[in-house]
């Protein structure tokens, strides 16, 4: 779908359907609802009355103009109370509009810019989560349908309606970014979305590879000699019991200003988690193909920041692996020795991310990074402490845990800091080995995060557990239901922000 900019005003739109937000309680003397009404000599003070629409949040209301405007409908968007009123809002209103025109048929629809009474954000701001809202609202996955000509069309085109030519380049500039990341999500949706059979670790190493070429990013994969030949026991291991041989991506985004500060990226890439020998309950295994999500947040970012040219040096790491019980399988008390040098003692083979992990941040160490940052559907712990719409956030930087956090209510991907007690070290003493993989129930989440860090020295460095919210069970605003893309505009948003570590 295009989106486009125009001057004009929603009056003068001749569309197929005129998208309107209305805060509850909206009056029809207010801001862009008076010009409508104007217009319409009254009719849109008669369709307010009504009662149809109050103007919550969710709330929607289509009416046919019948010439009393120009363009064919009229949708008003509930926006809830002026006092609530945030970009996620103003996205979910848009992704809402967006699935309504598909559902009607539209070709096109105009989205006024203009809301009935001045917010705190500009026009930039609010075409930019419009553009988000949009097409991440319209994201299907239907690779695999055979009937796909039951389906609704996709509008072709969206019209943002800014009322006058102020700033327009500004806002222009401000869609296209939008657009650029809005495609990486949906490609990373794509990804995750992909059965195990048909994205196996040598297939998504693939796919990061025709992507990087496409977008002219430097890269290269390891392949299982590589891997053992560098010593990566932990990656190793958890590959052992799988006949897919494992991969190392690796990728590169240069700023122009060879000094901007360089930030590594990490994500776990385990293309299906069955929990290898320490097997998982047989309910919702189906969905454990999402696992390499953090992976593919990892090479969606990569793709974003290098199409948008940002001014920052990043590295992305992507360990890729299946985790399966067999013959050969790693088990529960076996000892490894990973590239750190570090020994690990299994205690259970269904916390692997962190042993593939810990292979891959020791590796991003090469890079000399001022700021390591690593995605993982780490635990399941994490889900049941912030649920899935949440992610977690672990590190040794505070700082950088705050910017984390503020990027996250910018984007609407949300992050919660848990504490690094080191008390809980505890847990992960072994008796054989320097730390073990796992060690019981309490503060689960904690424990992945513990024993991550160990692997970073003293590198500034922050986990972030996105094991919720990267997968929906229903349909959300702009999350149709399955795979959301979690992670991919948190970490633009941030690095968009970011200037370097601070002390």
């Amino acid at each position: 779908m295009k989106v486009l900019c125009s001057a004009q005003k929603a009056r003068s739109f001749r569309g197929p359907v005129l998208v309107v937000g209305a805060f509850q309680g909206t009056a029809s003397h207010e801001g862009v609802l008076k010009e409508l009404d104007a217009a319409s000599k009254g009719w849109v003070a008669r369709v307010l009355s009504s009662g149809d629409f109050r103007g919550k949040l969710g709330d929607a209301l289509v009416q046919q103009t019948h010439g009393a405007l120009p363009s064919g409908r009229l949708m008003l968007l509930g926006l809830g109370e002026r006092e609530k009123f945030t970009l996620d809002r103003w996205r979910g209103a848009v992704a809402k509009a967006a699935q309504a025109s598909r559902g009607l048929r539209a070709r096109q629809f105009g989205v006024s810019l203009e809301l009935p009474s001045p917010v705190a954000f500009s026009m930039a701001e609010l075409g930019a989560a419009a553009t988000e809202g949009a097409m991440l609202g319209l994201y299907r996955f239907g690779l695999y349908k055979s009937k796909k000509a039951e389906e609704e069309p996709d509008p072709e085109e969206m019209v943002l309606l800014l009322g006058g030519p102020r700033a327009k380049s500004g806002v222009d500039r401000a869609v296209v970014q939008a657009g650029i990341v809005a495609e990486a999500v949906c490609w990373v949706r794509d990804l995750v979305s992909q059965p195990s059979n048909r994205l196996t670790p040598a297939l998504l190493a693939q796919e990061a590879g025709n992507m990087a070429r496409t977008w002219g990013i430097r890269h290269r994969i390891l392949d299982e000699g590589d891997i053992k030949a560098l010593g990566m026991g932990g990656l190793l291991a958890v590959a052992s019991g799988s006949k897919e041989p494992p991969r190392l991506i690796l990728m590169e985004h240069s700023a122009k200003d060879r000094a901007a500060p360089k930030v590594a990226l990490v994500g776990k890439g385990i293309t299906f988690d069955s929990g290898g020998i320490s097997l998982k309950p047989a309910d919702k295994m189906d969905l454990m193909k999402y696992d390499m999500a953090g992976g593919a947040a990892v090479l969606g970012t990569m793709q974003a920041a290098s199409r948008l040219g940002l001014p920052v040096n990043l590295v992305g790491v992507v360990p890729a692996t299946e985790n399966l019980p067999s013959g050969s399988a790693y088990k529960p008390g076996d000892v490894l020795k990973t590239l750190s040098g570090q020994t690990v003692e299994v205690t259970t083979t269904d916390a692997e991310g962190r042993l593939i992990l810990g292979d891959a941040l020791t590796y991003a160490l090469r890079y000399r990074p001022h700021l390591i940052l690593d995605l993982a559907t780490l635990t399941g712990a994490c889900v049941v402490a912030l649920g899935d719409q949440v992610a977690g956030i672990m590190g040794n930087h505070r700082g950088v845990m705050e910017e984390l956090s503020r990027a996250g209510e910018l984007s609407g991907e949300e992050v919660w800091p848990l504490p690094l007690k080191e008390e809980y070290e505890e847990y992960l003493k072994s008796d054989i080995a320097d730390v073990k993989n796992a060690g019981g129930r309490d503060a689960g989440a904690i424990q992945g995060g513990l024993f991550l860090k160990r692997f970073v020295k003293e590198v500034p460095w922050v986990h972030i557990d996105i094991a919720g919210p990267v997968w929906t069970d229903k349909d959300r605003p702009y999350r149709p239901k399955g795979a959301t893309g979690y992670g991919v505009r948190l970490l633009i948003e941030f690095l968009k922000r970011f200037k370097g570590v601070k002390d």
